[in-house]
């Protein structure tokens, strides 16, 4: 005759087969509710283009004269203290290319649009190279919603739609938060409907 084992106290007992699982335990000990508001707004599919925000520009210029300030740093420890002058260099074409981009990022933020069709998105860029993009409803797997730190401190994220096909999958920068949860759940709502085979 076997005897059985002494469990030590602090240590879970082993799980038998006809044990139920508690579901409970998923929620004991966590916070209560997520810090994030969801909104019940629908959107219409009503055909007319939709912008982004203009804060987008500001999260944008504000991220970028960070990254400048980082490259200054880099090239003048780089430079003072460790003696390496040529770091000015690549450092100067750096942040000329950085100024550059944030001289047309106000009309590139305004060349961003999208159009909620009967079957599908339609997501434009570009300004000399212009680019649109219909994403069929029935095709999205996935609808994200990303903020980085300072996108959140401006009320600004991104929305990435997923499809099968990688090369379809849009991503649309600089929506308000709110825009942005409406047109999640839009979507979400609208791909169930019209879901179709891969």
């Amino acid at each position: 005759m076997t005897q059985n084992p002494q469990i030590e106290p602090g240590t879970p007992a082993p799980l038998n087969s006809a044990e139920v699982t508690d579901l409970g335990a998923l929620d004991r000990g966590t916070y209560s509710q997520l810090r994030t508001a969801r909104s019940d707004a629908r959107l219409e599919l009503d055909g007319s283009w939709h912008q982004i925000s203009p804060r987008y520009v500001v999260s944008q210029v504000v991220q970028n004269a960070i990254f400048i300030a980082v490259v200054l740093a880099v090239a003048a420890v780089l430079a003072l203290w460790l003696e390496q002058t040529w770091v000015w260099i690549p450092a100067g074409v750096i942040i000329l290319i950085t100024l550059l981009t944030l001289v047309i990022l106000p009309r590139q933020a305004k060349a961003i649009g999208y159009m909620l069709r009967a079957d599908d998105i339609v997501f434009r860029k570009g300004i000399l190279w212009q680019r649109m993009i219909a994403v069929p409803y029935g095709r999205m797997q996935l609808v994200d919603i990303t903020q980085g730190p300072l996108d959140r401190a401006f009320g600004v994220s991104q929305l990435k739609m997923v499809t099968a096909a990688a090369t379809t999958g849009v991503q649309i920068p600089g929506l308000a938060q709110a825009a942005a949860e409406a047109l999640r759940d839009t979507l979400i709502e609208v791909a169930e409907t019209r879901r179709t085979g891969l």
